[in-house]
């Protein structure tokens, strides 16, 4: 299977395509999983995403600080196992500190502009996945391992 070209490219691509992703978190050994709208930095250093205080997501974050998001490009056809794209973030998951709010909350609203409601919640928390590593998946089978500060 032939390593893509680029990467890190076909990373960024996708993180900025796609609007959804897959949060795995855990608690207890018991994994659990969520759709959350979020996010990248242009560095890729960061997934940003909001969740309620009030969410079994924030309460498993809050156990165990690490965490895994899902990005992919599927379509549901045949297609997928030929051109599909997939990559997990793997890394630790925090809330966002008060002195970066205002800049994580504008890369969040530039992507999703809908959603300013949903960031005026008093009971919202903007979190963080400091991304460790990358892990793409391209053509069903070709993988490849990205630190994040390659």
């Amino acid at each position: 299977m032939t390593v893509p070209a680029d990467p890190k490219k076909m990373i960024s691509d996708l993180l900025g395509s796609q609007p959804l992703a897959v949060l795995a978190t855990e608690k207890g050994g018991q994994p659990y999983a969520s759709l959350v709208a979020f996010a990248a930095t242009p560095d890729l250093h960061s997934l940003i995403f909001a969740t309620s205080r009030s969410t079994r997501k924030f309460a498993n974050m809050q156990s165990s600080p690490h965490g895994a998001l899902l990005v992919d490009n599927r379509t549901n056809h045949i297609s997928d196992f030929r051109d599909g794209l997939a990559v997990t973030a793997a890394g630790k998951v925090g809330e966002v500190e008060d002195d970066k709010k205002e800049e994580m909350a504008a890369i969040y609203l530039r992507k999703h502009p809908h959603l300013a409601w949903f960031l005026q919640s008093p009971n919202l928390a903007l979190m963080s996945l400091q991304v460790s590593s990358y892990t793409l998946v391209s053509k069903f089978q070709c993988v490849v391992e990205m630190d994040v500060h390659d």
